[in-house]
């Protein structure tokens, strides 16, 4: 009696061992299709990448740097200019 409880037991983990393991296949599978789809939907919307971004943000910045020392320069030079 006590052997066919164990066994039963036994025959019980071992289904719930190998439904986890394919549980966990099976996320790993879902996960691995999700991603594929999401990469292929950032790809076709022609979303930037964070370093793209972060590129052309620097150059935007640098650019608007030069254009408020070029400002400056300017109105110096307007102000230094003699009025008719």
């Amino acid at each position: 009696m006590v052997t066919t409880s164990s066994r039963i037991l036994d025959d019980i983990a071992r289904l719930a061992t190998d439904a986890a393991g394919a549980a966990q296949g099976v996320r790993r599978e879902v996960e691995t299709v999700v991603k594929t789809q999401i990469e292929r939907l950032l790809r076709d919307l022609d979303v930037v990448t964070r370093e793209e971004f972060e590129a052309v943000r620097e150059m935007a910045v640098l650019a608007r740097e030069e254009n408020d020392k070029l400002s400056q320069r300017l109105a110096a030079l307007e102000a230094a200019q003699p009025k008719p």
